[in-house]
């Protein structure tokens, strides 16, 4: 993991470093994509339906939020109910970004990992 993590307007965001060499586009740097990796098995997560068997296999149960606000219907939720750990998730997997995999990643640090792909 290279980058800065940002503080801006109450948000902690981590941006990326990318090597000036790779190809990519204009402007110097590469896109480079992250990957959630499983490290029991090997395999990269690609689905919430994937990454849900893993955390449930973990302890994790899914939290629903009661009343259905706006912020329960955008969200996917995970706690275990031996801490007090939440991970929140975006409910559409294409806005799954690194912020969200090194969420999971803090919280279940001998079971997945962050990988360039």
């Amino acid at each position: 993991m290279s980058g800065v993590w940002v503080f801006r307007n109450g948000v902690v965001k981590l941006v990326e470093n990318h090597p000036a060499s790779a190809a990519g586009p204009p402007g110097g740097g590469a896109v480079r994509r992250k990957a959630l990796l499983h490290t029991p098995t090997g395999e990269v997560v690609a689905s919430y339906a994937s990454l849900e068997r893993k955390l449930v296999a973990l302890g994790w149960e899914r939290y629903y939020v009661g009343g259905g606000g706006a912020a329960g219907d955008c969200m996917l939720r995970f706690h275990k109910r031996s801490s007090v750990d939440l991970i929140s998730l975006p409910k559409d997997f294409g806005q799954f970004s690194s912020v969200h995999m090194y969420d999971v990643v803090i919280k279940n640090r001998d079971a997945f990992r962050v990988i360039d792909v």
